[in-house]
């Protein structure tokens, strides 16, 4: 993903100190971007367990290795950050300074660099999604419909799709939204509870359907993780549970906060798992049929609220 140069910067001398702590990887190792607020880091973790670059970060729940080897990340939940692979902050936004927001609470928990160049950014608390341009100019805006308005938990993730729409997880409402262009709500499931009654905290023993994130799949099904509901749920156009990985389905492991999922090539799944505590991973992936063929675990450089994990490179 990275141009030679960008890969050259983005390695540090980290990776060659002797005081320097690997993460467990078992499986084919994989080279992969983890972000952790509870340590305030983001990093890139080499396959070896190393840590080629890192970033001090503080309140993070998204980011992206862009095409130019730049990372796009959040300092908080208001300022949205492009980083140089030297650490040169190129471009910012903060939404809670401009375009209407000054004097009112917000919170950023999903932004996206668009093909076009603009950013998205989902911002909970005003409940809409809009698109700026590098000069921080409002593009395109729609409103979110939010039926339990909260400014920490309006939105997780928010994606947009191919097709022009956005796929929103709404953490306080239980829900996964797809918008048009407009803000028209055209699809929408509500993450049952499975006739359980809900539980506070974060870890395994809470309980709820605090969904954090959806990614629509090349079927049309739509792939969810299911926040503290400790599951993954792959969910037809019509609103069919055709499969899911419930909390202790695993063997070995047991999921707390589930937060980002991806179908992979060979079909399977990638899942993160925050909140679960030092005896579980962080960053799993399952076959079909629920065979773990690859895990993640650091809480050595990272700690029990990763909510950032991507592979970076071939998958």
């Amino acid at each position: 993903m990275h141009s030679s140069i960008s890969r050259l910067l983005l390695c540090t001398t980290l990776a060659s100190s002797p005081l320097f702590l690997r993460s467990e990887q078992t499986g084919t190792p994989r080279r992969l971007m983890a972000g952790d607020d509870s340590t305030h880091r983001l990093a890139i973790v080499a396959a070896d367990g190393s840590l080629e670059w890192e970033l001090p970060v503080t309140a993070i729940h998204d980011a992206w290795i862009l095409s130019n080897g730049n990372v796009l990340t959040q300092q908080g939940w208001q300022k949205v950050v492009e980083v140089s692979p030297d650490k040169k902050t190129v471009w910012e936004y903060d939404s809670g300074k401009m375009n209407g927001n000054e004097g009112h609470r917000v919170e950023v928990h999903a932004f996206q660099r668009l093909d076009n160049g603009w950013t998205l950014i989902a911002e909970s608390g005003p409940g809409r999604i809009i698109e700026v341009d590098r000069n921080g100019k409002i593009r395109h805006e729609i409103k979110l419909k939010v039926n339990n308005p909260n400014p920490h938990s309006d939105t997780r993730l928010v994606r947009k799709l191919s097709n022009g729409h956005y796929l929103v997880a709404h953490e306080s409402d239980g829900a996964v939204r797809e918008y048009d262009k407009t803000g028209r709500v055209i699809w929408e499931f509500e993450v049952p509870l499975f006739g359980k009654e809900r539980k506070g905290g974060h870890g395994p023993e809470a309980f709820g359907n605090s969904v954090f994130s959806a990614t629509r799949l090349a079927n049309g099904n739509t792939l969810i993780g299911g926040g503290n509901g400790h599951c993954v749920l792959e969910v037809t156009p019509k609103k069919e549970i055709v499969w899911k990985v419930e909390q202790n389905d695993l063997p070995g492991i047991t999921l707390a906060w589930v937060t980002r999922v991806e179908r992979l090539p060979n079909g399977n799944t990638l899942l993160g798992n925050c909140h679960a505590g030092p005896e579980n991973p962080q960053f799993i992936e399952i076959t079909q049929d629920k065979k773990v063929v690859w895990t993640f675990k650091d809480f050595k450089n990272f700690g029990n609220s990763m909510p950032v994990q991507m592979v970076v490179g071939k998958k």
